[in-house]
């Protein structure tokens, strides 16, 4: 099976591709030109033969599609028409109600099922959440991810996951840098904890291996829970305890790499994806790339000669292969 490559839209937020001077100016810029900042958002897709694209945050959130083209088949149509679909959308922790107050849960459902009925009318069936972060290390009280702090992070999930698959949505969730669903432990923990029929798992290769864990072990353990993965490539662990603030993101960049010039083994890692319910989708994800189409065109040519190297799913499942005729 061919896979279809997509990528976040967070690959066409870097000012240089917009001819502007700040991250600021590109959203202004898109919250007067709607549909034009869309125009050549798809028109990049094509040129760089890339077909799928995530949502995320503004300036290409779903607020920014409902300007564009009035809705969400509105803007079904007009990717249809270039050859092009919706994957999925991406729910940032700062446009959404916060996970860490209880008291938020009929808000939180509320918004989700909000998205959800969005990427339905859309043609897309998944949902993309994170845990929340978490402190920065040293602060005081201490902040712990423990065991009732993620039987609370899976009490809401699952009202969530329940929620949007009434819309035909799964909810899945991603491996953020810093994040409480970070380190390999929480993955475990959090995906030992949650319902298998409610609640799927999008790991992030580079981001995995920036916790100092390996995405490879972590997509084999959990290859049956991978409703989409993130293909992201890593120059190494993190060694220093970052400050978690609004500065975060940007201070995680210099570990951040193209594919196929950091630590993630990216044949290993194509073929623990091509186990799982996800296998039919690879997302590059490019944080912000001045040039998209170059850095597309070599994101795909890293993933698709290392998914080339995979033997057929069946036989990669130990199915015994047909011995040769005599």
């Amino acid at each position: 099976m061919t896979p279809r490559f997509a990528t976040d839209v967070i690959t066409f937020y870097h000012p240089r591709f917009w001819s502007l001077d700040s991250a600021e100016a590109v959203r202004d810029w898109a919250l007067a030109h709607p549909e034009r900042f869309w125009e050549r958002i798809m028109g990049t897709l094509v040129e760089s033969g890339v077909t799928g694209v995530e949502l995320t945050f503004a300036p290409a959130d779903i607020a920014s599609v409902l300007r564009a083209f009035g809705s969400a088949s509105g803007f079904r149509r007009e990717l249809a028409a270039r050859g092009l679909s919706l994957v999925s959308a991406f729910i940032a922790g700062a446009d959404a109600p916060d996970w860490r107050q209880g008291e938020n849960l009929p808000a939180i459902v509320a918004d989700a099922e909000r998205r959800a009925a969005f990427l339905a009318e859309a043609g897309a069936g998944l949902l993309v959440a994170g845990l929340p972060m978490r402190t920065t290390f040293g602060t005081r009280p201490a902040f712990f991810v423990d065991a009732a702090y993620m039987t609370r992070m899976a009490d809401i999930a699952h009202a969530v996951g329940e929620a949007v698959s009434r819309y035909g949505v799964k909810l899945a969730f991603h491996t953020e840098s810093n994040s409480t669903l970070w380190y390999e432990r929480d993955i475990d923990l959090f995906m030992a904890l949650t319902d298998p029929q409610y609640v799927w798992l999008c790991p992030d290769s580079c981001h995995i291996a920036l916790g100092g864990g390996d995405p490879v072990a972590v997509a084999r353990r959990h290859a049956q829970r991978i409703a989409l993965a993130h293909w992201k490539d890593a120059v190494g662990p993190i060694d220093v305890h970052l400050t978690v603030d609004e500065t975060v993101f940007a201070r995680q960049q210099p570990y951040m790499t193209e594919l196929g010039t950091g630590v993630v083994d990216w044949p290993g890692w194509s073929e623990a994806m091509s186990r799982t319910p996800g296998a039919h989708t690879v997302l590059i994800e490019l944080d912000e790339a001045p040039d998209p189409v170059a850095a597309l065109r070599a994101g795909t040519a890293v993933a698709r000669a290392s998914l080339g190297a995979v033997r057929d799913p069946a036989d990669a499942r130990g199915r015994p292969e047909r011995p040769a005729a005599v």
